[in-house]
């Protein structure tokens, strides 16, 4: 799950990182008394007007503007806010503009690249940081990768303050910016540890003309799977800025990844999915979905299966592709044949059910009636598939 930069700043205030003074509005009549309360609080006229969507890159498309006085500010304000915003991060048609942060403006001296991930390879969080910031770190990685620091955090020690230490003297820093970096980098990872997330980043982080560190900007995803224990980040969510589909698939307890192919999936099991969809791939087709209905699949967790599949217009075959272990092969037939019918597909399924109760269920499908196409093996049901998926 990911959240917009004004909750991120709020999480790194509160565990003791400084954030410029900042507010958001979600309404354009509240722009002029936020400013000016800005403005009296931070004792400057300039403030800066940023779009909030879950995209980066957003000052490429005229979503992050310097405002130095009031009128620049609501002027500002009008021209993003509502407005499509496109990113190098967004879909071609952009992401609408519903939110915005106004924050104070930072006299900027230096700028760097700090952020907190899992390296999957080692089992353990790693600390990124470069003395390159503003940049895309991707971009920073494949032009400069020498420029890029890494360190390993023990996650049983936590991070020491060596580490830190090494950490800021890498980037440059000295004296007072050195140990106010120091205290950043270890509150830094105190919020990545204590709201369990994925990704904890501040982008660029700043260094003042008076010797100030600051975030100036700040990204965060957490992991879903620890969301029941982090009920007020699970408030953050902004359903606005996620995909239909998988706002729908949520709801069902269905793990859905939109693709760019004509293939629609359903599976069971993650591993078995990465499989059909690569045997789609070995026949000459495109997934257009992972969708994995997990172990307790019956008629309601098909049929929403199918709907959020077949919301992809792009779709023009599916592919049904269940081994029973602990789901039955003839609760999930039978939910495939009150699927077809209720919702009236206008495109193939072809169904390969094996497992527990298959025999059962491929008589369940034989004498229903639908139009179904059946296959005995997940080599054959891939050639079907793709067969009639590139003759619609």
């Amino acid at each position: 799950m990911k959240i917009h930069e004004y909750q991120a700043a709020a999480i790194l205030k509160s565990n003791g990182v400084p954030v410029p003074l900042g507010y958001m509005v979600d309404n354009l009549d509240d722009v002029k008394a936020t400013v000016e309360t800005i403005q009296k609080e931070s004792n400057n006229e300039a403030v800066v007007v940023k779009a909030q969507i879950h995209a980066g890159g957003r000052g490429k498309g005229g979503g992050v503007k310097y405002s130095p006085n009031l009128s620049s500010a609501i002027e500002n304000a009008k021209s993003i806010f509502g407005m499509q915003l496109q990113t190098p991060q967004t879909s071609a048609e952009g992401q609408k503009v519903r939110k915005l942060y106004i924050t104070q403006a930072i006299d900027i001296a230096e700028e760097y690249y700090l952020a907190i991930t899992l390296d999957r390879s080692s089992s353990q969080p790693v600390i990124i940081a470069s003395a390159e910031g503003g940049m895309e770190i991707e971009e920073l990685a494949h032009t400069s990768p020498d420029k890029i620091i890494k360190e390993p955090i023990n996650p049983i020690f936590g991070i020491q303050s060596f580490q830190t230490y090494r950490i800021a003297e890498a980037l440059g820093l000295s004296g007072k910016s050195l140990k106010e970096a120091c205290k950043v980098i270890s509150d830094l990872y105190k919020s990545y540890v204590k709201t369990d997330a994925s990704l904890a980043e501040i982008n660029p982080l700043v260094l003042t003309k008076d010797d100030r560190i600051f975030a100036l900007d700040a990204k965060f995803s957490f992991d879903d799977s620890a969301l029941f224990r982090q009920q007020n980040i699970d408030t953050m969510r902004d359903i606005n800025e996620e995909d239909p589909a998988d706002v729908e698939a949520s709801k069902f307890n269905l793990n859905y990844i939109k693709l760019n192919g004509n293939v629609g999936c359903m599976v069971n099991g993650a591993g078995l999915a990465m499989a059909t969809m690569d045997i789609i791939k070995l026949k000459g087709g495109e997934p257009a979905n992972f969708l994995d209905v997990g172990g307790g699949a019956n008629v309601e967790t098909v049929k929403n299966g199918f709907r959020i599949i077949l919301s992809d217009k792009n779709v023009t075959a599916v592919l049904i592709n269940i081994f029973g272990g602990i789901v039955r092969c003839d609760r999930v037939a039978n939910g495939i044949v009150e699927a077809v019918k209720v919702l009236d597909l206008n495109v193939p399924v072809i169904v390969r059910l094996e497992g527990t109760n298959a025999v059962e269920a491929k008589e369940i499908l034989a004498s229903s009636g639908v139009s179904i196409i059946p296959a005995g093996s997940l080599d054959e049901a891939a050639e079907k598939t793709v067969e009639v998926a590139i003759s619609k």
